[in-house]
């Protein structure tokens, strides 16, 4: 793969998670971390590390699609800050033990542990529906940390925003699903700063990483999907306000569930050899 494909390949993966960033509040990473794994797997990068470098490089990504995301819902009034500043302590709390949790495996485990959670992911949102509430009232402190912490570590393990885990814990209990992704957005903010920082720190130095690789974040992929991304997650944005969620949210989840079990795969050869 030369150089101008591989630019190509980034810049198609930017502007697909840009776009799901703002129309579904995921952040995108479901999408970035299998497509660059393949890519540095294509160009014969073999680390056992590898998985880390895809997670911190989606995480880096996600701080800017986010923080993008947040503000444009934001000036559509969509945003509950209050949920935000309640959960928000804990998420970014879990965030930060994601990060030690997911630089302690190898890359064959985070694989595999990526592959079951996002298919899993994805049978949720296959088959839930809008009634589906625990209850009508947001929960108090101590249950909104408890889900915080939750939140916060597996998406920061995962390389996700925090939409794919927020967004459903929102809906069960009464937040209307376009407000939950407005929100979520914010969540993909307190989860990618602290797990941006973690991951720098814990892959300083070591060997064997693609090149350009700062800690475990990848500068080159990070540049391009950046550029690319912040173009797109506006019209994500605004498409989440007219298109039907149920329909998206339904197409969305095959597309993850086949990218997660792709995954999945991959990590269970790898264990095997």
């Amino acid at each position: 793969m030369d150089f101008v494909l591989l630019f190509v390949f980034l810049a198609a993966t930017g502007a697909l998670s840009g776009l799901i960033a703002g129309l579904l509040g995921i952040g995108g990473g479901v999408v970035l971390v299998p497509a660059l794994y393949f890519v540095f797997e294509f160009l014969g990068y073999e680390s056992d590390r590898l998985m880390q470098v895809c997670v911190a490089t989606s995480g880096g990504t996600i701080i800017f699609n986010s923080a993008r995301s947040v503000l444009m819902h934001h000036r559509r009034d969509a945003v509950d800050w209050s949920v935000l500043k309640r959960w928000g302590p804990a998420i970014s709390l879990g965030a930060l033990a994601g990060v030690v949790g997911a630089a302690s495996l190898r890359s064959a485990n985070l694989s595999v542990i990526f592959g079951v959670i996002g298919m899993v992911l994805g049978l949720y949102m296959l088959i839930s529906r809008t009634h589906w509430k625990l209850s009508d009232t947001m929960p108090g402190r101590v249950l909104a940390s408890a889900y915080g912490l939750v939140i916060g570590f597996f998406s920061a393990m995962m390389g996700i925003g925090g939409g794919s885990f927020g967004v459903p814990a929102m809906t069960l209990y009464g937040m209307p699903v376009q407000k939950a992704v407005a929100t979520s957005s914010g969540f993909g903010l307190l989860i990618s700063v602290p797990s941006f920082a973690g991951f720098l720190i814990a892959g300083w130095g070591l060997p064997g990483l693609p090149p350009y690789t700062i800690g475990f974040v990848n500068l080159p992929a990070l540049v391009v999907i950046v550029a690319i991304s912040m173009t797109t997650v506006s019209l994500g944005v605004r498409l989440a306000h007219y298109l039907p969620a149920a329909m998206l949210k339904r197409i969305f989840a095959v597309f993850i569930s086949l990218l997660a079990l792709n995954m999945l795969i991959k990590g269970l050869v790898a264990l095997s050899m």
